[in-house]
């Protein structure tokens, strides 16, 4: 009961975090991607203070073997640069661009009911479907 307190309390913060931040507003981020036009700069100051966070916070959990609330630790340890990684990249940076939304700031935004968010949740749904049942079909047709 205390981690699902604690997951709620923390996607509760992060999620008054991107509202604050400007990034549930999709036009704030296709502005921040118009290099050559109306460009707004202010995301690059949010996405650099995650970044900045994020390198402090994995330095810390380097040292660490256990979470916060005693659960096991497991860092990623592959650095592998394939082409599902690549694609992956790209299609993330694509729909990004043309939507103006990410995974968090969608759900977030569908939360306070833009449609658009529903559009793209929709949409990452279908997407993550599709993955699924691709993966599937390659590790049977790999296990013949």
């Amino acid at each position: 009961m205390k981690h699902r307190i604690s997951e709620f309390v923390v996607g509760l913060i992060f999620g008054i975090g991107l509202i604050l931040s400007g990034m549930t507003d999709p036009g704030k981020v296709i502005g921040f991607l118009d290099l050559f036009g109306a460009w707004d700069p202010s995301l690059a100051l949010v996405m650099g203070g995650a970044i900045l966070i994020g390198v402090f916070a994995f330095a810390l959990a380097k040292k660490r073997t256990t979470t916060f609330l005693g659960d096991a630790l497991h860092l990623p340890t592959s650095r592998d640069i394939d082409k599902r990684l690549l694609v992956g990249g790209l299609m993330f940076g694509v729909g990004w661009g043309l939507a103006g939304f990410c995974p968090g700031p969608a759900l977030v935004s569908l939360g306070t009911g833009q449609p658009k968010a529903a559009v793209f949740v929709l949409a990452m749904l279908a997407g993550m479907l599709l993955f699924e049942l691709s993966e599937r079909r390659t590790q049977r047709l790999g296990a013949r």
